[in-house]
Formats: C-alpha cells, structure tokens, sequence
C-alpha cells in the first residue's frame, strides 16, 4: 500500500491526544501504585482483629496453691500481646484441660481480669477443699 502525502497539520491532533493519553496513563499508573503501597503498608503495620493463645497452670508453676490447704486460693497468669490493640479488647477464656482430686468437690473459676491494649491476666480460683493440680485451656482477644 502506498503511503499517502497528507498535510502536517493533520498530525497536530494525533500528537496532542497522544501526548494527553500518555499523561493520563502516567497519572493512573502513578496512583495505582500509591494505593497499592498505602494497602500494603497499612495491611503490614494494621491492628489485629484478634488474637488467640493457650495457657496452662500446674503444681509445676512457681507460687501455684491451687492444690495446698483450704479456703479461696488463687493463681494468675500474665498474657501480653505481641501487638497491642488500638482500643481495650474483650477477651474470652475457656477451660479444655482439668486435673483435680477426685476426693473433694471440684471446684474453680477462670476470668480474664486487668484487661487493656496490652494484655490481660488470667485469673484461676479454687475454694472450699477443693485440689486442682493442674488446669489449662484457650483464649481469645478480639474487637469489633
């Protein structure tokens, strides 16, 4: 096919909407990547929606009573996050694991108390003549 001579002033229109789209897809690409980079970097530092962990206590552990006398006895743990929470969390605790004497009533109690952005404890009591030699479970820190 042959090339046909035309005036150059028909180029003035293909160079100027060449030269704005060119812009236009600089301008794109640029914000792209900012939102990208921003997504990354608040997803990579970003506050945990929650966090779990297990304890356990047992006559193992230094200052553990829990299995000695009679009355309110009482134990507790310290668990701190490794990131802490941009506001107090609410902290669920459970109980999966019981070692207890079989001669008294079993009796206990396990709360998490002192609960702020950086951790909670977790608070085990016995009473009365009940013996827990041993107790364990999970928890869970969360906000909404």
């Amino acid at each position: 096919m042959k090339k046909e001579n035309y005036p150059a002033i028909f180029d003035l229109p293909v160079k100027f909407y060449k030269q704005k789209f060119e812009g236009m897809m600089k301008k794109i690409i640029s914000a792209t990547f900012v939102v990208l980079f921003l997504g990354l970097l608040t997803s990579t530092f970003s506050q945990p929606k929650f966090v779990t962990g297990k304890y356990t206590a047992n006559t193992n552990n230094t200052g553990f009573t829990l299995d000695k006398n009679t009355g309110t006895r009482t134990y507790l743990l310290e668990v701190n996050f490794l990131n802490p929470f941009e506001s107090r969390p609410e902290v669920i605790v459970n109980v999966s694991t019981l070692d207890a004497d079989k001669a008294t009533n079993v009796r206990y109690n396990v709360e998490a108390t002192a609960i702020s952005r950086d951790g909670f404890t977790i608070k085990i009591t016995t009473w009365d003549d009940s013996k827990v030699f041993g107790i364990g479970g999970n928890w869970i820190a969360y906000i909404e």
